[in-house]
């Protein structure tokens, strides 16, 4: 006899209450901006008390983390970047040039996601240096996953000869940057599609024969 699990109501009710929360706050901060914004405004937009958002949270630097890493993961999941499937499936495949292929589209998503919230974020930091260490200092995570994906495709048949892992992994931190992104998106009004392509043509003339 199969034994069905039944949805644990109250967990999925607070699940949704804390996703209504930070929706609430990334619209407030990118609307307002993070220093105009108190927890209050942001209990009266999502329907909540504002000790709730206590309660989950803590205060609101503790909020603004929880928005950026959600914002960067694409869901509330405790699933690391280079464990999920676009990553996982990009670094697999058997040539550095399919992985590009793969690869760029999936990283351009997560700057697609982070763009809106990055001039937030540099004025939370502005206004409130405590801010900056919400994340670990002494590691740079988007570097991290830039590097891991280089150890994979130099290792490729068709990476272009004398690349090292080195090189590799800082032509693809700086053309997959949100700075660069933004730049092309934001300032320029690049389609989100152009820049997919250009971005994907530029590392596949630097990192492929």
């Amino acid at each position: 006899m199969t034994v069905v699990k039944r949805p644990n109501k109250r967990a999925e009710k607070a699940q949704e209450t804390r996703r209504r929360i930070v929706q609430a706050a990334t619209d407030l901060f990118v609307e307002a901006g993070y220093g105009a914004t108190n927890l209050q405004d942001v209990a009266d937009r999502a329907g909540v008390a504002v000790q709730t958002i206590y309660f989950v949270f803590g205060n609101k630097r503790a909020l603004l983390k929880e928005l950026v890493d959600v914002t960067i993961a694409g869901d509330t999941e405790p699933v690391a970047t280079m464990d999920r499937p676009w990553f996982t499936e990009a670094v697999a495949a058997p040539t550095a040039g399919e992985m590009l292929t793969a690869y760029v589209p999936g990283s351009s998503a997560v700057l697609a996601r982070v763009a809106p919230i990055m001039r937030v974020l540099e004025a939370a930091v502005a206004n409130d240096p405590e801010v900056a260490t919400l994340w670990p200092q002494d590691e740079d995570m988007r570097y991290v996953v830039q590097r891991a994906a280089a150890d994979a495709l130099v290792a490729k048949p068709d990476a272009r000869k004398g690349l090292t892992a080195d090189e590799a992994a800082d032509v693809l931190y700086g053309i997959l940057s949100p700075e660069l992104y933004l730049l092309f998106v934001r300032d320029r009004n690049w389609p989100h599609g152009n820049w997919v392509q250009w971005a994907t043509r530029t590392l596949h003339t630097q990192l492929c024969d």
